[in-house]
C-alpha cells in the first residue's frame, strides 16, 4: 500500500488487482532482443507518463478498466517487447529483452474518500509520484489505473528507460489511444523495434571531447544521499501559451528577422533566472539540453525511414557554460542565440555514431553525462517534449494533465526541468521540475510569471459551487 499527502490528510492507494496481460497474436515467435548502445546511455531507471482524467460523462470506472484490459493484448501485438522481461546476458553482463510474451502488468488501484480536486498538484513529491504503485525492475510495462472518490481516475504507463525514451513512450500511449477508439492501428502509427540501425564501427572511433563528456557513475564521486535529498524541491508547473509567445517575441531578433523556437525562448528565460539566483555565489552557470535525434539523423533515406516511430533511445546531451555576468548582462535575444548555437552545434549524424562507438568501448560500465553530477558550476538541464500534444483520448475524453515522472535514484545534483505539451492542445505546456528551493522561489515570484504552479482549479477539477465559494 502506497501513501501520499493530500493537503493535511494522509491518503492511501489500495491495490485492488494486479494481473498479467499477454499479446494475442500467437504467430509472434519468442526471441531475445539485444538493446542498442544508445539504450545503454541513459541511466536504467523506471519512468512513466502519468495522466489525470476527470469523471467520464458516459462510463464508470469499471468500464474504463474493462476497456483498457480489452485493448492491451492488441497493443502488445505491436509493442511485443513490452510483454517480455528485462534480463541480463550472463556472458556480457549487458541487459537484454526476453520477448517470450510473459505479459505486461495491468494494475488497478483505488483511493477511497479523496477527490482529485484535493491533491496538492504543485508539489510533485507529495502528490503525483506517490500515486504510482511499485513494479518489478524486470517489468517493461506496468499500466496502472487508479480511481478516486470523485469518479475521476489516473493512468500511469510505466516502463524502464532501457526500452524507451520520452518519444517512444509517447508513441506507445498515442498508439493505444488510437486502438481504443478505432480498434485498429494505422500503418503510419506502427512502431519500429529494429535496433540494428545503431551499430558500432570497427574499430570504434570518437573524439577526445566525447570521452571527456562522461564520468563513471561511481558513488565515491557523487554527493552523499542526504545532500541530494535535502538540496532540491519537486514542482509541477504550467506555462501558458501566451507567455511562451511573449518570450518568443522578446527573444527573437528584430534587426535580422531571426525568430527563435519556443524551446529556445523558454531556455533563455530559464538561464537568466538561474544566473540571477547564482549571483555572486559562483562565477559561472550552465544550461544543458536533452536532444531527440529522430529528426536530426538525415544522412541517408534508410536512416530517416528507420527513425519514423522508432522505439528505443535516440537522445543525446548538449550543454553550454557561460559567466553569470554575461548571462545577466546580455539581452534575451543574445542568450537565446547561445541556446540555439549550443543545440545546433553537433553534426548529429556523426555525433550519434561516435556515441554508439564510445559506448562500445565502455560497456558494461555505468556512466553519466559529467554536468549531470552537479559538480562545478550550477547546472539546469532541460528536456523538452514534442511540439504536438500526445493523444490521450481513450474514448473517455482527453486527459486534463499529462506529465512524465521518474524514480529518482542516482545522487545527481543538477537541476532538471522536463516539459510536455498540454493534452488540451491549446499551445500551453506542463513542466516537471527538480530544482533548488531558491530557483523554485525565483520562478514562482518573478513577474510577469512564466512558471505557474499547477492547481486543481487550473485543471478544471473543482466543482462549480466550490469555485463560487472562493470568490
Amino acid at each position: 500500500m502506497a501513501s501520499i499527502i493530500a493537503g493535511d490528510d494522509h491518503l492511501h492507494v489500495r491495490e485492488v488487482s494486479r494481473r498479467l496481460v499477454q499479446a494475442s497474436d500467437d504467430s509472434i515467435k519468442p526471441h531475445v532482443l539485444a538493446v542498442s548502445n544508445l539504450d545503454l546511455v541513459p541511466l536504467t531507471i523506471q519512468g512513466s507518463l502519468f495522466a489525470i482524467y476527470p469523471k467520464p460523462p458516459t462510463a464508470d470506472f469499471g468500464a474504463v478498466v474493462a476497456a483498457f484490459e480489452a485493448r492491451l493484448p492488441s497493443l502488445l501485438n505491436h509493442f511485443f517487447p513490452f510483454a517480455g522481461r528485462i534480463a541480463t546476458d550472463p556472458n556480457t553482463g549487458l541487459p537484454e529483452l526476453h520477448c517470450n510474451n510473459q505479459g505486461a502488468e495491468l494494475v488497478v488501484g483505488e483511493v477511497a474518500g479523496v477527490t482529485l480536486a484535493s491533491l496538492d498538484y504543485g508539489n510533485m513529491s507529495a502528490c503525483l509520484r506517490k500515486i504510482q504503485l511499485p513494479y518489478g525492475e524486470d517489468m517493461p510495462l506496468s499500466v496502472q489505473v487508479v480511481s478516486f472518490a470523485c469518479g475521476g481516475f489516473t493512468v500511469a504507463w510505466s516502463t524502464n528507460h532501457l526500452l524507451a525514451d520520452g518519444s517512444a513512450t509517447s508513441l506507445l500511449v498515442g498508439a493505444w489511444s488510437e486502438l481504443m477508439r478505432t480498434g485498429t492501428l494505422a500503418a503510419g502509427s506502427r512502431p519500429n523495434h529494429d535496433r540494428s540501425v545503431f551499430r558500432p564501427r570497427v574499430p570504434p572511433s570518437y573524439s577526445a571531447a566525447l570521452d571527456e563528456a562522461f564520468s563513471q557513475l561511481d558513488p565515491r564521486r557523487q554527493v552523499n544521499v542526504l545532500t541530494t535529498q535535502q538540496s532540491f524541491v519537486q514542482r509541477l508547473y504550467y506555462i501558458e501559451a501566451s507567455d511562451i509567445a511573449r518570450l518568443q517575441k522578446m527573444a527573437s531578433r528584430h534587426d535580422d528577422g531571426t525568430r527563435v523556437t519556443r524551446v529556445q525562448a523558454v531556455s533563455a528565460y530559464l538561464w537568466k533566472v538561474l544566473a540571477g539566483v547564482v549571483g555572486t555565489a559562483d562565477a559561472h552557470c550552465r544550461m544543458g539540453w536533452w536532444v531527440d535525434g529522430r529528426r536530426r539523423l538525415t544522412s541517408s533515406p534508410e536512416l530517416r525511414a528507420a527513425m519514423r516511430n522508432y522505439v528505443g533511445n535516440v537522445v543525446t546531451f548538449v550543454d553550454r557554460e557561460a559567466s553569470v555576468q554575461e548571462v545577466l548582462g546580455m539581452p534575451l535575444p543574445g542568450v537565446a542565440a547561445m541556446v540555439r548555437e549550443a543545440i545546433a552545434a553537433p553534426a548529429y549524424d556523426e555525433h550519434f555514431q561516435e556515441l554508439v562507438d564510445w559506448v562500445e568501448d565502455h560497456k558494461p560500465g555505468r556512466y553519466v553525462e559529467t554536468p549531470s553530477l552537479g559538480l562545478g558550476c550550477p547546472t539546469v538541464i532541460l528536456s523538452a517534449g514534442g511540439a504536438s500534444p500526445i493523444d490521450t483520448d481513450f474514448d473517455f475524453g482527453r486527459a486534463v494533465l499529462l506529465v512524465p515522472t521518474s524514480v529518482l535514484t542516482a545522487r545527481l545534483c543538477s537541476g532538471y526541468v522536463e516539459t510536455v505539451a498540454n493534452p488540451r492542445d491549446d499551445g500551453s505546456w506542463f513542466a516537471t521540475a527538480v530544482v533548488w528551493p531558491r530557483l523554485a522561489a525565483a520562478l514562482e515570484s518573478d513577474e510577469p510569471r512564466v512558471f505557474k504552479l499547477v492547481t486543481a482549479e487550473y485543471l478544471g477539477l473543482l466543482a462549480p459551487q466550490v469555485r463560487h465559494s472562493r470568490l
